[in-house]
């Protein structure tokens, strides 16, 4: 297993066909899953043959991005995973985790690791996350990682300008390299490549 980044308490690595189970009791928690698809679990058959490919091609095809398994660094535990994800104009910002790692600040270390190395290691000019309106958690965890809601027009929208994601009931998050700078960058939590 190839490590990616590691903080404090957390250690990021390439996913491989042996995280099957992981993958499979994480996306088959009613609770985990509520705010990406209403909370259906994703068929172990899908998490094999779908979704482990879809990571290793990804890892091959974009140097330094994809979809990273989170482990406690102690014990390593299994606790969810991280996306930073390659796109035209920035990278693409995203988390999911095992409920027992709910509320124990693992979801914005993780993410302010990935951000620093977006921007210090990859380049990367903006970084984006998208949330259901609805989880303010994750909401939360964007705003503490500096990302700002992003104002978007709706067609029909009653007042003009609202906030929207790409899906319905979805907003968009984003912080630039230059307000990153701005703000003296995130020095909270060391991170250093593996």
């Amino acid at each position: 297993m190839q490590t990616y980044l590691e903080t404090g308490r957390l250690r990021l690595r390439q996913f491989t066909a042996a995280d099957e189970d992981n993958l499979f009791e994480l996306n088959g928690d009613p609770e985990v899953m509520r705010h990406i698809n209403g909370g259906q679990p994703t068929p172990r058959a899908e998490i094999r043959d779908v979704i482990l490919p879809f990571h290793a091609r990804y890892y091959e095809r974009f140097a330094g991005f994809g979809t990273w398994a989170a482990e406690d660094r102690l014990t390593g535990e299994f606790l969810g995973w991280f996306h930073f994800r390659s796109s035209d104009d920035g990278a693409d910002l995203g988390y999911r985790l095992r409920r027992a790692a709910w509320n124990r600040g693992y979801a914005t270390e993780g993410s302010r690791a990935l951000i620093r190395t977006g921007f210090t290691g990859l380049g990367v000019p903006r970084v984006f996350a998208h949330a259901m309106a609805a989880n303010a958690s994750s909401r939360r965890v964007l705003e503490k990682c500096g990302l700002t809601l992003v104002p978007a027009a709706r067609p029909g929208g009653a007042g003009g300008a609202v906030t929207a994601g790409p899906e319905p009931d979805e907003v968009e998050y984003e912080l630039t390299r230059a307000q990153w700078d701005r703000a003296g960058r995130d020095q909270s939590g060391a991170a250093h490549q593996a």
